[in-house]
């Protein structure tokens, strides 16, 4: 059974998203305010968080950001702002999906069904690649496979096994998302890449959000690879088109 946590202080609302989770079949835990969600999170674990943005005693920005860097846990962000730059704050913070209030219960299922479905692997998948790993490693290290599990550049290696990033031999501490994107690029080489192909090879069709996600993202990745994010040279921004990996 998955667990919810819904962080929301309008009762209504709150009553009425764990009605509809539960139905679901569902197991629903609540909180009130930010910092009740906060310590509930960290307790609980949840395989999602619904998180309101506006919160007494600590805004749901601030818990997300702490949430995604102890726990990286799914989180999808309840607003009633759809400002982008509301959105895009949603975003830094780390949120993988948002919802603007006022929202039908039907839609907030099938965000919750989608972000599940995208960060849960099956147990038969992460076993097979438990047990296999030595041989997979070295049967498709083959330098220019698509399948290959290690993907190398000049000063970056991605281990997809490991789900290890590591520039000039340092590990890097990545988010599960950019570790995706990037072995996106990785595998797809100088190409100019748009920002819909990425969301739809990375994200998944079932993601609602919008291209800024990937934007975001982008400015997180280069932040950890390049030597001045300001002018990078491993990401390029494709004028009118999306990015290009340079290794």
């Amino acid at each position: 059974m998955k667990k919810i946590l819904v962080v929301e202080d309008d009762p209504v609302i709150l009553e009425a998203v764990v009605y509809n989770l539960e139905a679901e079949g569902y197991k629903v835990d609540t909180a009130s305010d930010g910092t009740d969600g906060l310590e509930a999170a960290r307790k609980l674990r949840p395989d999602i968080v619904l998180l309101d943005i506006m919160l007494p005693n600590m805004s749901g920005l601030d818990v997300c950001r702490l949430l995604k860097d102890e726990l990286d846990q799914p989180i999808i962000l309840m607003t009633a702002r759809d400002a982008e730059i509301d959105v895009l704050n949603g975003f830094d913070c780390g949120a993988d999906d948002y919802i603007t209030k006022p929202f039908s219960m039907r839609l907030m299922r099938a965000r919750v069904s989608a972000l599940l479905r995208r960060s849960t692997k099956p147990e038969t998948e992460l076993l097979a690649a438990h047990e296999d790993s030595a041989a997979y490693r070295a049967d498709q290290k083959t330098e220019g496979s698509n399948v290959a599990p290690i993907i190398k550049t000049d000063r970056i290696e991605l281990d997809t096994i490991a789900h290890e990033i590591k520039l000039d031999g340092h590990l890097l501490e990545v988010r599960p998302r950019e570790f995706e994107l990037l072995e996106f690029f990785m595998r797809h080489p100088r190409q100019a890449l748009s920002r819909e192909l990425l969301l739809e090879s990375v994200w998944g069709y079932e993601f609602r959000g919008d291209t800024r996600t990937v934007d975001v993202h982008i400015r997180w990745l280069r932040k950890k690879i390049e030597a001045n994010p300001a002018t990078p040279t491993r990401i390029i921004t494709v004028r009118s088109i999306g990015y290009k990996f340079m290794p």
